[in-house]
């Protein structure tokens, strides 16, 4: 899936599967999350949006199932450092 790079609120990327009616969204902690059976109709609207985030979480955020696919730690940080302490 094409992602389309964006500055709004929390999101950083979207991108959306027309076929299987996939929205997926990238937010600025990293997450990774997919909604299903999002219409084509609202997918234009919410890239088109000059305020993307305001048009996800009136329109979408609450409305669709969502999943979540993926997760990154800020760059340089080991998630597992919290857990055991930095590596020897």
């Amino acid at each position: 899936m094409e992602m389309k790079k964006i500055t709004s609120g929390k999101l950083r990327a979207i991108g959306y599967d027309a076929r299987a009616r996939i929205l997926q969204v990238q937010l600025d902690n990293g997450d990774a999350l997919q909604y299903l059976g999002v219409g084509e109709d609202l997918w234009r609207r919410l890239s088109s949006s000059g305020a993307a985030w305001s048009f996800f979480r009136d329109n979408i955020e609450e409305e669709f199932t969502v999943k979540k696919v993926s997760a990154y730690a800020p760059t340089g940080k080991n998630p597992l450092d919290e857990l055991f302490g930095p590596g020897q």
